[in-house]
């Protein structure tokens, strides 16, 4: 479950259960450190489409949402990251701005 005033991440939730989050590493933050980015970007964009195509015949809406929660993932892996000030909990501000 994610802490108060933290942000919501792939990692604070699971679809359908908890058998994933109650362990000590999740299993695709493994994955992750196993593989190349590449590879682990296909893993995960792999998954997003397996759970969409057989929604209607299978588990409907819970499938969408693991695939919505696999779209959420790969939307992390993608989106550059701001880096950060140590101690500050600010982002640095861009190339060529002041403040």
């Amino acid at each position: 479950m994610a802490k108060i005033n933290s942000p919501i991440t792939a990692n604070s939730y699971q679809v359908g259960g908890e058998h994933y989050t109650n362990k000590g590493i999740q299993p695709w933050d493994a994955m992750a450190a196993w593989m190349s980015p590449d590879e682990f970007e296909g893993f995960i964009r792999g998954n997003a489409i397996k759970y969409l195509a057989r929604y209607k015949d299978k588990e409907g809406l819970k499938d969408v949402l693991k695939a919505q929660h696999y779209v959420a993932k790969l939307v992390e892996l993608i989106t550059p990251q701001a880096p950060v000030k140590r101690g500050r909990g600010r982002p640095l501000a861009k190339a060529g701005k002041r403040r």
